[in-house]
């Protein structure tokens, strides 16, 4: 008996029984799913996150005021809570600042559900407006298409300027930034002139980079700003290797301007770009592993639930095993035919949740504005789990099958 006519008797058998050989094979294609269609979308996010951080560049880091509040150090002595880095210290900082070719920018978060109207078109309220200086679009990596950047006197002057991402390009002026320069629009209810129109960015963990409207800094502070506020502040240095250097200058210059004592320690951080890539990279191993544990528990269900179908079927098949084996059928045939059964199962489920997760993969990536490639590697894997868990699954009814006495299975009703 060749391996042809077993994959033949194979698939005549899962017919015979389909209604529970499906059952089984959706469960596979479940935990395949999940182990093709997560870690793709992983990969996709990661990739559009790397991106992001290249274009930036491993040459940037942010100062930022403690993410939580500091009770006491070592000594037991109590430290100075965490205050938010306020518009004077921000701009304080960014005059005192000189290192080299370094260039320092500040931001300043004013809104995340802003509606944007020009004419009779209008967004919907989930635009994000950021107050900026003008170092910010070199710091940032955002690239002008169409129009300028700010100057520094409409820094400095509150003017009603604005830059505009391209989705807000696309929504209110049919994707075309040329048209959108030294046109009018709304902010909620403030007037702006269009001056810059910024080239697509994609996404992050923080959404879309392209759903954001620019101010320039001092009007955010008029028109959003309150006495606690906090402000970003970004260094680009002009070369990777100045960046221990400038990171220890930044110290220096942060604790003088928040005026702290010998003895008090640093009430703020410094993140680098490529330390924050790292961080994510690390949560998203986790996340993996996660994953793969999750597929293989739902995998784990799956088998057992196989090698019951295929015990079952060995003892509902026990008089075709006798007329198999008295026709001249070896234990050795009669072995690899069950084998190939559970694996033409497991295959089978493999296929569907492999098409499923390549799915799954391919939505999240058009979610995040992410590339998608096709996820070969995740594929073998999940092939390779089928094949592994057909033979675990059907070994034990196979070789049971194979062991039936030609005489007694014959005379089985």
């Amino acid at each position: 008996m060749n391996q042809i006519e077993n994959f033949r008797l194979a698939i005549i058998s899962i017919r015979a029984n389909l209604l529970r050989s499906l059952l089984t094979l959706m469960i596979i294609a479940v935990g395949i799913t999940c182990l093709v269609g997560i870690l793709t979308a992983i990969d996709s996010i990661l990739f559009s996150m790397s991106d992001n951080f290249n274009k930036l560049g491993a040459n940037s880091f942010s100062v930022r005021p403690l993410s939580e509040t500091l009770k006491s150090n070592d000594n037991g002595r109590n430290r100075k809570e965490a205050e938010p880095i306020v518009f004077d210290q921000a701009m304080s900082f960014k005059e005192n600042y000189q290192y080299g070719a370094s260039r320092v920018s500040i931001e300043s978060f004013c809104s995340g559900d802003a509606t944007i109207k020009h004419g009779d078109k209008k967004t919907n309220p989930t635009v994000r407006v950021v107050g900026i200086d003008e170092n910010y679009m070199n710091t940032s990596a955002y690239e002008i298409i169409a129009g300028r950047n700010f100057t520094n006197n409409e820094i400095m002057a509150t003017a009603n300027k604005v830059i505009i991402g391209s989705e807000i390009v696309q929504s209110l002026f049919q994707d075309k930034p040329e048209k959108a320069i030294g046109k009018d629009l709304y902010i909620n209810s403030d007037k702006y002139m269009i001056v810059g129109a910024l080239k697509s960015k994609g996404s992050n963990s923080g959404g879309s980079n392209d759903r954001r409207v620019f101010i320039p800094l001092y009007n955010s502070k008029v028109q959003y700003g309150y006495a606690d506020k906090s402000y970003n502040v970004t260094v680009a240095v002009a070369q990777p290797n100045e960046m221990e250097d400038a990171i220890n200058h930044a110290i220096s210059i942060m604790r003088n301007v928040r005026k702290l004592k010998v003895s008090e320690e640093n009430d703020f951080e410094l993140r680098k770009s490529d330390g924050i890539l790292n961080q994510l990279k690390e949560m998203t191993s986790t996340l993996r592993w996660s994953t793969v544990v999750i597929a293989m528990l739902t995998l784990l269900g799956a088998s057992i639930g196989l090698m019951n179908i295929m015990l079952v079927s060995v003892t509902e098949r026990t008089k075709e095993i006798g007329v198999r084996k008295a026709l001249g059928a070896t234990r050795k045939n009669v072995l690899l035919q069950f084998l190939i059964e559970a694996i033409v199962i497991c295959l089978l489920g493999g296929i569907v949740g492999i098409i499923l997760g390549i799915l799954m993969g391919f939505g999240v990536s058009v979610m995040v504005d992410g590339r998608f490639f096709i996820p070969w590697n995740w594929m073998l894997l999940g092939f390779s789990v089928c094949i592994i868990v057909g033979l675990v699954s059907g070994l034990y009814p196979a070789l049971k099958a194979s062991k039936l006495d030609p005489i007694e299975a014959l005379r089985y009703e």
